[in-house]
């Protein structure tokens, strides 16, 4: 089977800023995107679960989606500006897909 190469951008982000975050997406013209919650972690403020929490408000997610390479820049761009003012992070790596018109 022929791959293709593609650029995975994963982006952990608090719950309330998830809208601005997808918004943001739909604006650079990504085809899709997952979003998964995030149930724990550590970071440099230490340890930190989700259970017990009351609502989505102070939980974080996962948002995954995959852009052909000479697209990511400008995605990336477009999103920094939402995810600088909040906790999480990003990571961008390099992938294989199958169906290169789904990225």
């Amino acid at each position: 089977m022929q791959t293709h190469t593609a650029t995975r951008i994963e982006i952990i982000i608090e719950s309330p800023a998830l809208r601005a975050l997808t918004r943001e997406l739909d604006r650079a013209a990504v085809k899709g995107y997952t979003v998964l919650p995030v149930l724990g972690g550590e970071g440099r403020s230490g340890p930190w679960t989700a259970a017990g929490e009351v609502g989505s408000a102070g939980g974080m997610v996962a948002v995954l989606t995959m852009v052909a390479p000479e697209r990511a820049e400008s995605v990336l761009d477009s999103v920094f500006e939402v995810v600088s003012r909040h906790i999480g992070l990003v990571s961008v790596s390099e992938c294989r897909v199958v169906r290169p018109e789904r990225v």
